[in-house]
């Protein structure tokens, strides 16, 4: 047998409480931390504008794409079904990708200090993905066959 992540209660209620932290940690730390030298001030900007867009459309399309499926913990729904479109079709994880992009869009505008917590939290949705795809392949076996069309899990071509 493979070693899997845990669940962590029935839905995987602890996959959600670290998450706000990490919210908290992304803000201060971007509100405190030493801004970013003044070189490359407008394309630094523009990459966090870019990334902050990119982030917003991937969340924004993979909420109203789950529709009444959509649910704050990593155990999908029985009744559930394997979406394909839209931002399913460029990533598996839309809103796990989405706000990655958009907290390094913030990350860009504010301080270096902010990689430090979005690379914990980018750390922390890969496992916690992990653990959803581990229920997901039980729930649905198409997953499989949908994790080969759509290889990238959080960013098109990228990761």
């Amino acid at each position: 047998m493979i070693w899997q992540l845990p669940r962590l209660g029935p839905h995987g209620e602890g996959w959600v409480a670290p998450q706000p932290i990490l919210v908290v940690a992304l803000v201060v730390a971007g509100t405190k931390g030493h801004k970013w030298p003044s070189a490359l001030r407008g394309v630094r900007l523009a990459a966090a504008g870019l990334s902050g867009a990119a982030g917003l459309y991937l969340f924004s399309d993979g909420v109203t794409r789950l529709g009444r499926q959509l649910r704050p913990y990593p155990k999908p729904t029985e009744e559930g079904s394997v979406k394909h479109s839209g931002a399913f079709g460029l990533v598996r994880h839309p809103m796990y990708g989405g706000v990655l992009l958009m907290a390094m869009g913030w990350a860009l505008a504010s301080s270096p200090l902010t990689l430090v917590p979005w690379t914990v939290a980018a750390a922390f949705l890969d496992a916690k993905r992990r653990r959803e795809e581990a229920w997901l392949l039980e729930e649905h076996p198409e997953y499989a066959e949908y994790m080969a069309s759509v290889p990238h899990s959080f960013m098109p071509f990228v990761w």
